[in-house]
């Protein structure tokens, strides 16, 4: 797809349009780099996600001492240990997951809601999950000002979010250490688990996961990805004498 159309496209689908002043026009162009140069050449050929990504304004889902480096290519801090994705993981995961217009989709810490307004853009039934209270409090103001149609759910991401299942896709927006209990009894009958799997051999690496009758997973692995673990999935440190 060109340039020419897939800005076409963008403005055919975007819910949200930039203020004509100077700041929001910097931000566009910056954005309209960021896909350019990020995410295009890593192989993201999904028209949907491309459009997406040319409106959805990712600085205003960073608190403000960070909305500068909104589109630069860095995973970049939110507090607590909680972190904004680069966007070409973003979009080589969204795109991995092969979400679906009508799908229910459980974001799993969703932070301050990028990703999860990226796949409620591609058409999906979106929930997003978030415990920590000013992560979400800049996570609602940030899809309620984008008009992206997102469910907030503020409960333990260790927990799910069981009265909202089943889903067809859990997707966690950062790394975890191994695929979480909750999964098997909250997806969907062929329901896919997505994410950044970091387990303890040293590898980091984007996976789709569906469970097997024997209660464990068949997951297959796509791309290397260096993502912070979020940290309700981290193991206890072990102790050493």
């Amino acid at each position: 797809m060109t340039y020419a159309a897939d800005r076409a496209l963008t403005s055919v689908t975007a819910p949200y349009s930039p203020e004509t002043n100077p700041v929001a026009l910097a931000f566009d162009d910056s954005r309209q780099r960021m896909v350019d140069d990020q995410v295009r050449p890593l192989e993201v050929n999904d028209p949907r996600i491309i459009a997406a990504m040319r409106v959805l304004p990712r600085e205003d889902a960073l608190p403000e001492n960070e909305q500068e480096f909104a589109y630069s290519d860095l995973t970049l801090p939110l507090g607590n240990g909680r972190y904004l994705l680069q966007p070409m993981v973003t979009a080589r995961l969204v795109q991995m997951a092969d979400v679906q217009p009508g799908q229910r989709v459980l974001v799993v810490g969703a932070a301050t809601g990028y990703t999860a307004a990226l796949v409620a853009m591609l058409g999906a039934e979106v929930i997003a999950q978030e415990e920590d209270e000013a992560l979400l409090a800049i996570g609602t103001s940030f899809t309620s000002r984008a008009s992206v149609d997102v469910s907030w759910s503020q409960s333990s991401l260790a927990s799910g979010a069981p009265e909202s299942s089943p889903f067809d896709l859990i997707l966690f927006d950062g790394a975890i250490e191994e695929i979480p209990r909750f999964c098997s009894t909250q997806l969907a009958e062929n329901g896919r688990v997505a994410g950044i799997l970091r387990p303890n051999d040293g590898t980091s690496s984007a996976f789709l996961a569906e469970a097997e009758k024997d209660e464990g997973w068949s997951v297959r692995r796509f791309f290397d990805a260096d993502v912070p673990v979020l940290p309700a999935f981290e193991r206890p440190a072990a102790f050493a004498f």
